[in-house]
């Protein structure tokens, strides 16, 4: 079991690091500012319909509260697998 860990972890890290090696220099960006771009290219006149509610004071909060919301859905979704799995084994 350690051993299988070890190579999903190494695995993982070669997932990351592999894209930014093999793209050094590249600007990566969201989907959305890509849209964007894509809308007013097609579409110069085009208004939006809806504006944020609230936008973040800066990127670095915006990546937090990004990162936040992956965190609680990694947590929901790794609690409920958890009770799936321990009702499985406690089965008779």
């Amino acid at each position: 079991m350690r051993r299988k860990n070890i190579i999903l972890f190494i695995i993982v890290i070669m997932l990351v690091i592999i894209p930014l090696w093999v793209k050094g220099n590249a600007e990566f960006s969201g989907a959305d500012g890509q849209a964007k771009v894509v809308i007013t290219q097609m579409q110069p006149d085009y208004k939006p319909w809806f504006s944020s509610l609230w936008k973040p004071p800066s990127g670095e909060i915006e990546s937090l509260l990004f990162a936040l919301q992956a965190a609680i859905g990694a947590g929901f979704i790794g609690y409920f697998l958890g009770c799936f799995k321990s009702k499985k084994e406690t089965k008779p």
